[in-house]
């Protein structure tokens, strides 16, 4: 029987999806044909749904070329809701340096590019940094995600070269509220912000941690409203994670638009925001 939303999972996850059981119950609650289908498996049938919403495909850094292929295939179908052109943009964390020329205030951020003769210490130097996180420009959870501190640049360089070796890298400061005030997650749901959540510094090997819902600053809900507006859409759902910085305004450290988590045990609200945001699309 053809689907009405299909959510794209993957085969393997490498963590639990604490959504992914709500938004399921929720959507069948309302009468919708709702399964989860692995962008990987080939066996999955797609094509049966009015409606794929992208949710735990977090094994996309891995294989980025075969999943953002099946994302064009996808779109191309016209079922998938998040448009193939937001989801490429958003795959890999340069969006960051684009978002930053449209004047929304980010973390700063350095690019090294795959292969590209540049040392971490080079861009300490040139940037004045001193204690600096290096991830991956196409990562999902904490993979490949480094704290260097004053003192481990060794350590730190040779995290670059393997990494470098094979994709593009980004080296950015160290945000120090994130240790106090925290990082903020903000849930956006139809391009309005719901709930948040503050997230414990995560790095290789970490778990994900995460509290009670908190509240929203206005300036963390504008600085929220700026990203989203500065994207390319149209946009269902999306996560804006923000942390002040040291003179105690919010910066954008990711824009979470392919898959992130939404929190609904925090927020049941949100969840019946969404479901009510699917409805009305797949009615109109």
């Amino acid at each position: 029987m053809p689907l009405d939303v299909a959510l794209a999972t993957c085969l393997e996850l490498p963590e639990p999806d604490a959504d992914l059981a709500p938004l399921l119950a929720a959507l069948r609650a309302v009468g919708l044909r709702a399964e989860a289908l692995a962008w990987d498996d080939r066996r999955a049938e797609f094509t049966s749904a009015r409606m794929t919403l992208l949710r735990s495909t977090w094994n996309y850094p891995e294989h980025p070329a075969e999943f953002l292929a099946w994302v064009e295939r996808t779109g191309a179908r016209g079922t998938l809701w998040t448009p193939a052109a937001t989801v490429r943009w958003n795959a890999h964390k340069s969006y960051l340096l684009d978002l930053s020329a449209r004047g929304v205030p980010v973390v700063p951020t350095h690019v090294v590019r795959r292969g590209e003769a540049v040392s971490l210490a080079d861009v300490l130097r040139g940037r004045g940094w001193q204690d600096v996180v290096v991830k991956p420009a196409v990562s999902a959870g904490s993979r490949g995600t480094l704290r260097v501190r004053p003192g481990e640049e060794a350590h730190g360089e040779a995290h670059v070269r393997a990494l470098a070796a094979t994709e593009d890298v980004l080296v950015q400061p160290y945000v120090r509220s994130v240790e106090g005030h925290g990082e903020r997650a903000i849930v956006t749901i139809d391009g309005e912000p719901t709930h948040a959540v503050r997230k414990s510094p995560r790095f290789m090997g970490d778990a994900e941690v995460v509290s009670e819902a908190v509240p929203i600053e206005p300036d963390e809900a504008a600085l929220a409203r700026r990203a989203l507006a500065a994207a390319p859409g149209p946009l269902l759902y999306g996560r804006v994670d923000l942390a002040r910085g040291d003179d105690g305004t919010p910066r954008l450290m990711e824009l979470e638009l392919i898959e992130p988590s939404l929190f609904f045990r925090q927020s049941p609200a949100a969840l019946d925001r969404l479901v009510s945001s699917v409805l009305r699309r797949l009615d109109g």
